[in-house]
């Protein structure tokens, strides 16, 4: 379990991913509702997602916005891109990341790009697999970005030196 991060210490910035449109049948015909799917971040290695249901939708992406900054995480980035290749599944969505060279820019769908831009990533390849529902997507996405690892945080933890990680 990762340590908790103070959204208040952080200058975050919020995207909306997605926006639905619910319905609950009952007596009198349908009440409708709204979901938002919203990511926030400070683009320095900082982001968080968080979903939010009212009867509007101003009020469901204030909801969404308040659950993403009690979820942040915090993402290794190496200068523009990310330190190694990395696989993240949630659900049936799965999300392939590839390191670029710098110029490369995001190359990602809708929903990653939105997690990849709030961590401050510029330079990245991604293909998407399985399920394009933006809710898995993303949440593929940030599974896979805890899983990177710095070449200084492996040698730590090995006890060695980063050269002697990477010879």
């Amino acid at each position: 379990m990762q340590k908790r991060i103070d959204a208040s210490t952080l200058e975050l910035k919020e995207k909306l991913v997605a926006v639905n449109r619910v319905a609950k049948v009952v007596k009198g015909g349908r009440n409708f509702r709204f979901s938002a799917l919203m990511v926030v971040g400070d683009e320095n290695g900082h982001v968080g997602v968080g979903t939010g249901k009212a009867a509007e939708i101003p009020e469901a992406v204030r909801k969404a916005v308040e659950d993403a900054k009690r979820h942040l995480v915090e993402i290794p980035v190496v200068g523009t891109t990310i330190p190694h290749a990395v696989e993240g599944k949630f659900g049936k969505g799965h999300v392939r990341m590839i390191p670029a060279e710098e110029g490369t820019g995001v190359i990602a769908g809708g929903p990653a790009r939105a997690v990849l831009e709030m961590v401050g990533i510029k330079d990245i390849r991604t293909k998407s697999y399985g399920s394009n529902n933006p809710a898995n997507c993303v949440k593929a996405t940030i599974e896979g970005l805890t899983q990177l690892r710095t070449a200084e945080e492996i040698a730590r933890l090995r006890g060695k030196t980063v050269k002697e990680i990477l010879d």
